[in-house]
């Protein structure tokens, strides 16, 4: 995967404000944060699944 540098990513930024507008950047970001945890939280009960953890064993 090639770096991204601070160029780059203002010049994302940038791109970004303009098809989406100032208003709906928050929203967009509140979204895919929870999209993020979601997948990490759904990830963690697949890798989970193999041995159970400390917690699990006591109830």
């Amino acid at each position: 995967m090639a770096q991204i540098g601070i160029p780059s990513l203002i010049l994302i930024l940038v791109v970004a404000l303009l098809i989406f507008g100032p208003s709906k950047l928050p929203e967009i970001g509140k979204a895919a944060g929870n999209s993020l945890r979601e997948f990490k939280d759904a990830t963690k009960g697949l890798v989970g699944d193999e041995k159970p953890s400390d917690e699990e064993k006591q109830e």
